[in-house]
């Protein structure tokens, strides 16, 4: 087992193939589960308990593609702030905004990184008004992504703290240069 500083909660190599188990296919349930990993009903399900009160596991719902339900565009917006109001209450504006899927406070040039969907790059523009015209956002710089290369993921990051060796080396470059 691996322990991690900074108060992390400490994994071993069943909780990361359960954790990988119910990622992949997060319908399985806990009998099946225990099945194919060669361990009592009672241990899968108390290391789920255990991994979802440690705030391991955040979560077992659906993942939702935006682009399935019509939100094709996704942006990412930089917002400046107006620093008398703060982060909070901003937050909790944008909160009221569906299209504003994620929110962070960032170092650097801007207060905030908000990730967005739009259903159009005309829809896209509506959305930014929507958000510049919150309380507290002094200005904002989008880009639009155009495709998603690595997709949100933490199953490396399962695999890296239970002490997997394969887990942070890059995978070998087996393409031949042409050039």
């Amino acid at each position: 087992m691996t322990t991690i500083t900074g108060g992390a909660v400490p994994i071993d190599d069943l909780d990361a193939r359960l954790i990988g188990m119910f990622t992949a296919e997060p319908r399985v349930g806990v009998l099946e589960a225990s099945r194919r990993l060669g361990v009592a009903r009672g241990t899968v399900q108390a290391r789920l308990d255990r991994l979802a009160r440690d705030g391991v596991v955040a979560g077992f719902g659906p993942e939702i593609d935006p682009a399935a339900l019509g939100y094709g565009v996704t942006a990412f917006v930089t917002l400046q702030l107006r620093q008398a109001g703060g982060h909070d209450p901003v937050a909790a504006r944008l909160a009221q905004v569906p299209e504003v899927i994620e929110a962070h406070t960032i170092t650097g040039p801007g207060d905030m990184l908000c990730r967005i969907v739009a259903r159009s790059n005309t829809d896209l523009q509506r959305v930014i008004d929507v958000i510049v015209d919150v309380a507290g956002v002094e200005r904002a710089s989008s880009v639009i992504s155009l495709a998603t290369q690595i997709p949100y993921r933490t199953l490396p990051l399962v695999r890296a703290a239970a002490g997997d060796p394969g887990a942070t080396r890059p995978a070998e470059d087996t393409s031949e240069d042409t050039a």
